[in-house]
């Protein structure tokens, strides 16, 4: 018999052993495959199903700082393709139940024959800089937490990833921005986004709070920053890399 790795998901929590790896079990035929090849599946651990001895539900956040990038972007693909299929059990055009295609990522509709692929929102975030030692960082107001990080938000329909920035950044903290350039992007399954990094320098203005979002917004000497985000995500990693250049 072959067996599977399982991505075996509670919410946003990944059933690991003690040495944080997943297991292995025998494919289901309601399991979703990640990987054929590799024989790598995903599954949902409902609550009332019982923990296996041996294995424990840990926050996927807090894996992103222990594994590599490369184990982190197939849980990411593997949460958010579970996540794709439980929204979409039903057909949006018409309401009858949904089927999984064979072959492809694909909910069809066997009454009318559409179909649904999994979808990803687009979100930028922004590292901005004031001068050749400041970059602005900002307290979120929904976190109860110290932490500071960048300015981001979901691109919105109609406009471009440069003019998104803009728009976040004038909307959150009432700044312009000149030289917006392209850093990098990262999968970010929470739910399903896709972080797409820029770095912009201060043109003008004053920082006015749009309160409802942040609680604080500074620009901070590069020696003295305050707690930042975790390793792992691309906040942090955008950080590194202007602190390094």
């Amino acid at each position: 018999m072959t067996l599977s790795v399982a991505y075996i998901f509670q919410h946003q929590k990944l059933l690991v052993d003690a040495n944080l790896q997943l297991p292995k079990v025998e494919k289901l035929a309601s399991d979703l495959v990640v990987q054929h090849q590799d024989h790598v599946i995903a599954r949902d651990l409902f609550v009332d199903e019982t923990i296996p001895e041996g294995y424990q539900l840990m926050p996927i956040r807090e894996l992103i700082q222990i594994w590599s990038v490369a184990e982190f972007l197939q849980a990411s693909r593997a949460v958010q393709l579970l996540e794709w299929r439980r929204n979409h059990k039903f057909c949006s055009h018409c309401g009858h139940a949904t089927e999984i295609h064979a072959v492809e990522y694909a909910m069809v509709c066997p009454a009318c024959g559409y179909s649904q692929y999994p979808r990803v929102q687009p979100c930028i975030i922004t590292i901005i800089t004031k001068g050749d030692h400041q970059v602005l960082l900002a307290k979120s107001a929904h976190h109860k937490s110290n932490m500071y990080g960048l300015i981001a938000g979901f691109v919105e329909v109609g406009e471009t990833l440069e003019e998104a920035v803009q728009r976040e950044t004038l909307e959150e903290v009432g700044l312009k921005l000149k030289n917006i350039r392209y850093m990098s992007s990262q999968p970010w399954p929470f739910p399903s986004n896709l972080m797409i990094a820029f770095q912009a320098e201060y043109d003008a203005g004053e920082i006015q709070l749009q309160v409802e979002e942040i609680s604080d917004a500074q620009f901070f000497q590069f020696d003295q920053l305050p707690e930042i985000p975790f390793k792992g995500s691309i906040a942090h990693d955008m950080i590194m890399q202007l602190l390094a250049q």
